[in-house]
């Protein structure tokens, strides 16, 4: 996904979380993630080092800022939020790195309101398809294309970050969706190597391995998907 985005929406029909979410277990953890069900992400507020624990003084995992490559606002899937000792509030977030499926604790004060998203989207790599879930029920399925062998698409436990339309360059079709996914090959790609789900202009080579790792679906589809996928969505590869 590259350097030719020129356009960058962030569309999400959502309410913020103003409730309080119910204690879950005796570690005094609350889950804020269930996929399948019910997940919560929030946006960056402010510049923050994610950590291996919930404590300042824990190890660092990395450094979020506030905007993404593309010029999106940038966004975390959160997990759980635990109280420590001092009263402060942390939250467990997925992370947009390598290794993928990473998470660390970031200060609560670092994100702003919780969003809710019921939907969750699998791709299979061997049977090429997606499939999007919204409260366990299948809306939306496709064939795809993925990642050629020496360009794998990664598997793992991910998020969309943003959608992204306006595009130079038609191999991208109309919309396409940043996720927090990336490659383990072509790191040095602009941006980091994050993989993408968008559309293409050669529709005959689907299904197949036929990318550097984004995942490619035909036009119809990914308009089709478009009005179904919010961002913030858990997304699986398998």
């Amino acid at each position: 996904m590259t350097r030719h985005l020129s356009l960058a929406i962030v569309t999400a029909a959502l309410v913020a979380v103003t409730a309080s979410v119910a204690e879950s277990h005796a570690a005094g953890a609350v889950r804020l993630t269930s996929q399948g069900a019910l997940s919560r992400w929030a946006f960056i507020v402010r510049p923050v080092t994610a950590r291996a624990k919930p404590r300042s003084t824990a190890a660092r995992v990395t450094r979020l800022q506030t905007r993404t490559y593309e010029g999106t606002d940038e966004l975390v899937l959160t997990l759980e939020r635990i109280v420590d000792r001092r009263g402060r509030t942390w939250i467990r977030v997925r992370l947009p790195m390598l290794p993928n499926s990473s998470t660390g604790w970031v200060p609560r004060s670092a994100l702003g309101a919780l969003y809710r998203v019921e939907t969750h989207l699998v791709v299979n790599r061997r049977t090429m398809t997606a499939k999007l879930r919204r409260r366990g029920q299948t809306i939306f399925r496709t064939r795809v294309g993925v990642g050629q062998r020496r360009w794998p698409t990664p598997a793992g436990k991910f998020y969309i970050r943003n959608e992204l339309r306006g595009f130079a360059d038609p191999v991208y079709g109309p919309i396409a969706f940043g996720t927090s996914a990336r490659s383990t090959v072509l790191t040095d790609w602009p941006g980091g190597g994050f993989i993408g789900i968008h559309g293409t202009n050669a529709p005959n080579l689907l299904p197949g391995r036929v990318s550097h790792g984004c995942i490619r679906m035909n036009n119809h589809a990914i308009r089709r998907l478009a009005r179904l996928l919010p961002v913030g969505t858990p997304l699986t590869i398998r």
